[in-house]
């Protein structure tokens, strides 16, 4: 099942929020604030760049463990 844009920028929030709570040592590396993704829809462009960051994410979490 693909994830639609909004369901992406909410994971990448809680994500972010998780990352901030349980690895301040990685958050303070984050070049992006997570409360600044933008709103604007540009459908696929945005879907795709959204899910690369949120694996980035889940990546840096991964390897951080």
């Amino acid at each position: 099942m693909e994830k639609d844009l909004q369901s992406i920028r909410i994971e990448i929030t809680e994500l972010t929020t998780t990352i901030e709570t349980n690895y301040p040592e990685l958050y303070k590396n984050l070049d992006e604030n997570p409360i600044t993704l933008p709103e604007r829809n540009h459908a696929d462009t945005d879907k795709q760049v959204l899910q690369d960051y949120l694996e980035s994410l889940k990546q840096l979490i991964k390897h951080h463990i």
